[in-house]
Order: C-alpha cells, then sequence, then structure tokens
C-alpha cells in the first residue's frame, strides 16, 4: 500500500509525529514518500488562470508535478498541518490554492475516486478540528471518496512537550484511524457520485469553467457514460 505524506510544515513537531505514527501503522514500517512545505513548493497561486487553460502552463507546474506525480500512484494520502491561528497552515493552504485545477469543479483525476486520505492537525489549544475539517473538504471535491481526520490539543508546543498520557490516548486513537483505513475498500459513495453528476450537468450546459475543462470531461467520457468510479 503506498503512501504519501504532505505535510503543512517544515519542521517535524507534534503534527509531524502523529502523522508518521499513522503512517507507520498502515505500512507496517515502510517508509511512505514525504513531501514538507514550504520547502518543496514554495509558492503562491497568483491567479494567473494559466492552468485552466492547459495544466502545464502553471508558472510551478515543475515542482507542483513532482508531489502530484506521487499523489496520483498513491493508495492513501495523510496531510499533516499545524493549526495556525484557529486553521490550516499558510503553506498547506498555499498547496490546494495551485491544485484547484483538481476539484470536480474542474479537471478530477480517476485516480482520486479510488483513494484514501488522513487529514492530521494539532493545536497547543483549540482550533485543530477546523482546520483538519477544511483540508478534508477539499480532498472531497477532488474525489476522493473516504478522508478520515484526527485533530487534537496536544497542550504543548512540540512533541517533547507532550505529556505521556496524551501520548498514550493519541497512540491508541491513531490506531484505531490506521486499522479501520486498512479495512476500508476505496469506493465512492452517493454524496460522491451526486456532486460530480451536478457537475457534469453544469459542464454539458456549458456553465463550468469553459471550454479547456469541458473538453477534458469529454475526452475521459464523463459527459457520456463513463465514470471515473468504474
Amino acid at each position: 500500500m503506498k503512501i504519501v505524506l504532505i505535510h503543512g510544515q517544515n519542521h517535524k513537531g507534534s503534527t509531524y509525529h502523529i502523522g508518521r505514527m499513522i503512517a507507520e501503522k498502515i505500512s507496517g514500517g515502510e517508509n511512505p514518500a514525504e513531501f514538507f512545505l514550504p520547502r518543496d513548493l514554495n509558492h503562491f497561486c497568483t491567479g494567473c488562470y494559466a492552468c485552466v487553460e492547459e495544466v502545464e502552463k502553471c508558472p510551478f507546474y515543475e515542482e507542483k508535478n513532482r508531489i502530484m506525480a506521487e499523489v496520483e500512484t498513491a493508495d492513501v494520502l495523510i496531510f499533516t498541518t499545524p493549526t495556525y491561528a484557529l486553521r490550516e497552515s499558510a503553506p498547506i493552504k498555499s498547496f490546494i490554492d495551485l491544485t484547484f485545477n483538481y476539484w470536480m469543479s474542474h479537471r478530477p483525476r480517476k485516480c482520486m475516486f479510488s483513494k484514501k486520505a488522513v487529514v492530521v492537525s494539532t493545536a497547543a489549544g483549540t482550533g485543530a478540528k477546523k482546520a483538519v475539517k477544511y483540508v478534508a473538504n477539499v480532498l472531497f471535491y477532488w474525489g476522493v471518496p473516504h478522508v478520515w481526520t484526527y485533530g487534537i490539543s496536544v497542550q504543548a508546543m512540540n512533541w517533547n512537550g507532550v505529556k505521556e498520557k496524551k501520548k498514550r490516548k493519541i497512540e491508541k486513537q491513531t490506531a484505531r484511524i490506521a486499522d479501520n483505513v486498512v479495512k476500508k475498500t476505496a469506493k465512492a459513495g452517493l454524496k460522491t457520485k451526486a456532486v460530480f453528476m451536478l457537475m457534469r450537468m453544469l459542464q454539458k450546459a456549458d456553465l463550468a469553467s469553459g471550454e479547456p475543462d469541458k473538453a477534458y470531461w469529454e475526452k475521459n467520457g464523463w459527459l457520456g457514460k463513463d465514470r471515473p468510479w468504474r
């Protein structure tokens, strides 16, 4: 089972350690592919819309594609983001902005409809649950059918400062998540299919983002009888 970890920070804090913990429980210790933001993609979307015309025209395509090529071949995606100002980190938000054409409203990738994902966030205080909810919602719109979230207040500034009692709690909770990820068969559900069909209707009615996106849908056969989950 191939796992790709995308960390919304360069440092290896509490969120990083929990993400790694889940990955190791899923894979049995096999090293996953890892990317750190902003180290591996240190750019903000410029709003140029070049990728709407052709994905390769994004000024940051090469760096972005190095990550997304791994993402597209993964079975499980794990996103980790510390909670900053009650939400996800700026590097994670920037990454989401730069990959917006993966959304079902634009050019969803067929491979996403057979993946599983976990989103992890920690905070010294509050906000972690809001942070993971946003990232999980984005993954849903990518087409990922099963997304587990884990947001927790660790009441510490780093992993070494987390109390042992709290770490034992995290150990048990992440073990349950990993077990569910392993056992669950990745299969698009009714909500995913309903949103996809709504986007299909908009594409057919020329009410979406333009001809290049519609041509992409047509090429994949999705304006006909083909579906990405088949």
